[in-house]
């Protein structure tokens, strides 16, 4: 018998069993400053316990799954049939406890099945796919380097809600950038070329026949080595005002064997030159500015005449009521943590925040002065714009 996970309901029963409270009087009195004059509901008390119980744990666990994509340990245990605590140990060289602690926890959380017979623990191929392979169209294990990051800054964004200040990029915690990277490479790879691009009429066929790229706000230049291996007649550029992530984007494109058409160099999206161009690309950047308008107007200042601005964010809907489900918690809170005070941090401080959606942000770029602005795709991740003089 494999065994996914502990059933967790007797566990949450006994939460439940904790937080009932029989006597009125006494939840009243337990609440009676927040809500005064109403008669708590019980269940849903107990309900709410049992979810925050939870999400607490899952909370807890993820500090460990980080810990599995830093030490390597997903990737060993998707090269290996099912292991021992003592057999991991052996081949990773990390000490024995810990990781029997560790095994248990996973196949706590359903990463991990666990086969008591043999007290192996076995990682599947499907759930390697997320956790093990930062190449798969599903690979996640960023995420938990992202929310490392995080915490590490936790003061200075709590100095940040209190004084109404910015975190800059530079600022955040260096775990940051590779994270942002691991988490964007997937959508950009299944996405760029095959999806977005296409999505423009007859952009793929100046793609092919050659014309001058620019990728504002390029980050490790993910999206640009894409275009430029897919298109080497045209040439394309990546500028980014962070200095290390350009020295990590020109790395990469030597670690790959990048075309002679690309290029990076440290620019603002507000200052960069070279023009004109026939396509300037906002990959996942607008929201990020202090000024987006001032960034559009920049770009329409360098864009040839029949040329193409084209705009990619995150997923989003205009109401923020349609936008409370699980990718929208993530976007929000990744919003919350980086892009809102990453904008606050720049001139301008327009804050737009990673949910905007596509009103507001046809507003924005409709108010840099284009003549055309529409969406021209979406997936359940991505928003996609053109706009044009």
């Amino acid at each position: 018998m494999t065994v996914t996970c502990h059933r967790a309901e007797p566990i949450l029963a006994q939460i439940a069993e904790q937080v009932r409270v029989t006597d009125k009087e006494n939840t009243m009195t337990a609440v009676d400053n927040a809500q005064v004059g109403h008669e708590l509901d019980l269940e849903q008390v107990e309900a709410f316990a049992q979810k925050v119980a939870t999400d607490q744990a899952i909370t807890s666990n993820a500090v460990l799954a980080y810990l599995g994509d830093r030490l390597g340990l997903w990737r060993t245990l998707a090269e290996t049939d099912a292991v021992t605590s003592e057999e991991l140990a052996g081949r990773t060289g990390l000490a024995e406890r810990y990781l029997r602690e560790w095994l248990a926890a996973q196949a706590a959380a359903g990463y991990l099945a666990y086969e008591p017979h043999t007290r192996r623990f076995r990682l599947s191929a499907e759930h390697a796919a997320v956790l093990a392979d930062d190449d798969s169209p599903a690979a996640l294990a960023g995420g938990f380097e992202f929310n490392a990051a995080i915490w590490a800054t936790v003061d200075r964004l709590a100095h940040a809600y209190t004084t109404g200040e910015g975190i800059g990029w530079h600022e955040q915690d260096p775990r940051l950038f590779p994270a942002v990277e691991r988490f964007f490479r997937p959508l950009y790879r299944t996405s760029v070329i095959d999806a977005w691009l296409p999505a423009v009429d007859g952009l793929v066929d100046r793609l092919q026949r050659g014309i001058r790229v620019l990728d504002v706000g390029c980050g490790f230049g993910t999206a640009t080595l894409l275009i430029g291996h897919a298109f080497p007649a045209s040439t394309v550029v990546g500028v980014d005002n962070h200095g290390d992530s350009i020295r990590r984007a020109s790395l990469a494109a030597e670690q790959v064997g990048a075309p002679d058409n690309v290029t990076f160099t440290q620019a603002d999206a507000h200052e960069y030159g070279g023009g004109p161009y026939d396509l300037i690309c906002f990959f996942d950047t607008v929201h990020d500015l202090g000024d987006p308008v001032g960034a559009l107007q920049h770009a329409r200042s360098a864009l040839a005449p029949d040329g193409v601005v084209f705009v990619v964010e995150p997923a989003a809907a205009d109401a923020l009521e349609d936008n409370l489900h699980p990718l929208g918690l993530g976007w929000y809170a990744s919003s919350a943590t980086v892009c809102l005070p990453g904008s606050l941090s720049q001139p301008g401080h327009a804050g737009l925040g990673a949910q905007a959606g596509p009103s507001q942000l046809i507003e924005v770029v409709t108010r840099a002065g284009f003549s055309v602005t529409r969406q021209v795709a979406a997936t359940p991740f991505n928003l996609v714009f053109e706009a044009r003089h």
